[in-house]
């Protein structure tokens, strides 16, 4: 699926797969020791904050991959022109405060696992789809209603992932912690349009086309369908795990010394 000599097995493909893994390794090795660490791995002690964090990135990824699909689609297959693309995804976006809303009022009675995996209404959304969508225009019936889903399952997901990553943490780790799981978020949105473009490749004909994305729209749903699992092993809020001294910035110790 990808062309120009980029192929899974090119020499480039895994050189540059392997360079990333030893980066990453060499990162997190470096933010272990590092007094001020970009991420503070001892914030992964908390139970809660780990998993949100991975559902976090997982919604992401879907995320990410859903929105460039969508305008991708109706733009070079039904060849609608920009603002007509705009209002197409428009309802999805439009339902995510009304359905965050509702996250809102159930976290408290199920607590945010529960919530968040009613998040796979996303991936049902994206998997019709790839059921419904055809080379014609059938917007109701197939993007219509697949981006409702959608719009669902982020406003279900995404307010309950962040808050129960922020208020596993101690209150000193608040903005610490609010960062690193936005960054996965932010990681996560463009592994997503990596994986659609990796997936989608390149055909050449209509048919290859729907095929490409109808893949694409199944993978999609199934990590959609990861981060909504993963979510739902998110207990209910408890007392604030303590992150090790060792991981915790030395800003505080600071600011006492100039007190005195």
């Amino acid at each position: 699926m990808l062309d120009d000599g980029w192929g899974w097995s090119s020499g480039r493909v895994v050189g540059l797969l392997a360079a990333s893994a030893i980066l990453v390794a060499v990162f997190l090795a470096r933010s272990s020791r590092h007094p001020s660490p970009v991420i503070e791995i001892g914030l992964l002690g908390s139970r809660s904050f780990a998993v949100a964090s991975l559902a976090t990135f997982l919604f992401g990824a879907a995320l990410g991959g859903m929105l460039l699909s969508s305008v991708l689609w109706v733009q070079n297959i039904w060849h609608w022109s920009a603002l007509q693309s705009g209002l197409a995804i428009l309802p999805g976006p439009a339902l995510v405060p009304i359905w965050s809303a509702v996250a809102g009022r159930l976290i408290p009675r199920f607590g945010p696992g529960p919530v968040v995996a009613g998040s796979t209404a996303f991936a049902v959304g994206v998997a019709w789809w790839a059921a419904a969508i055809g080379l014609r225009p059938n917007y109701v019936t197939g993007m219509l209603a697949g981006m409702s889903l959608t719009g669902v399952g982020v406003g279900l997901a995404m307010p309950t992932l962040l808050g129960a990553a922020a208020s596993s943490l101690p209150p000193q780790r608040f903005a610490a912690g609010s960062g690193v799981v936005n960054m996965v978020r932010q990681i996560g949105l463009t592994v997503g349009v990596a994986v659609l473009v990796a997936v989608t490749g390149t055909p050449h004909t209509a048919a290859g086309q729907l095929t490409a994305f109808q893949r694409a729209w199944v993978v999609l749903a199934a990590i959609a369908l990861a981060a909504g699992l993963t979510g739902y092993l998110l207990r209910r809020p408890q007392a604030a795990v303590k992150v090790p001294a060792e991981h915790i910035t030395t800003a505080s110790t600071i600011g006492a010394d100039t007190d005195t």
